[in-house]
């Protein structure tokens, strides 16, 4: 998906900027998310209904590799 020009993309507080780093950004109707090493390349865009089920899955830990 093509995001429009001036979105603000951001990291996390936590990164640690290593190279494995996506960044996120506020869309209108939903959060887009891309790979921080290649800005210019696609990007997925979540509904935020599925922005919030995913953020709960990894507070919960399901994505936890323990």
């Amino acid at each position: 998906m093509n995001v429009e020009p001036g979105v603000r993309w951001f990291k996390s507080a936590r990164s640690t900027g290593a190279k494995e780093c996506v960044e996120i950004a506020f869309l209108p109707g939903g959060v887009g998310v891309r790979d921080s090493k290649n800005p210019t390349g696609p990007a997925l865009v979540f509904a935020p209904a599925e922005w919030d089920r995913f953020t709960a899955a990894l507070m919960n830990g399901h994505f936890d590799p323990r």
